[in-house]
């Protein structure tokens, strides 16, 4: 139950994402069949969350001149970040943003971006989730396939 518990928490913090919970969770002997739905479901609620935030705690914080000043570096991050992709391709650039599993580019950045550049909390939601499933795919199966190598090598 303890590392359920912490693969969610992994799973929703901005630092580690889908890229530190699978892992995680996998090394704990969790089946990759169960680690993906897991941490996917736990980080794509990131999306609403973190839109929720932005429309409430948001505007009380942005008070304090040390939220200000951070917030402000962090949204012009993520401004530079997803500007071209969501001009070019809408919705769907904020999708491909989360799903490639970088340090910056999870459900955190691309929610916050496309907050920022005016996407519809919808929209925003379905991309974020969508791009969180390929995401954890992907971490998933570089995760399998090491683990299928590092065995092949240690049984030699």
């Amino acid at each position: 139950m303890r590392d359920v518990l912490i693969t969610v928490i992994l799973s929703m913090l901005p630092i580690s994402e889908l890229r530190g919970a699978i892992p995680y969770a996998m090394s704990c002997g969790t089946p990759w069949y169960a680690a993906w739905p897991l941490c996917s479901a736990a980080n794509a609620a990131v999306a609403p969350a973190c839109w929720i935030f932005l429309c409430t705690f948001h505007k009380l914080f942005l008070r304090f001149s040390f939220y200000e000043t951070f917030f402000n570096r962090f949204v012009d991050k993520a401004r530079k970040k997803l500007k071209n992709g969501v001009e070019k391709w809408g919705a769907f650039g904020v999708a491909l943003f989360v799903a490639v599993p970088l340090p910056l580019t999870g459900a955190w950045t691309g929610t916050l971006g496309a907050w920022v550049l005016g996407v519809s909390k919808l929209k925003t939601i379905v991309a974020v989730i969508c791009g969180v499933i390929v995401s954890g795919g992907l971490v998933t199966a570089v995760m399998s396939l090491g683990i299928a190598a590092l065995r092949f090598f240690v049984k030699g």
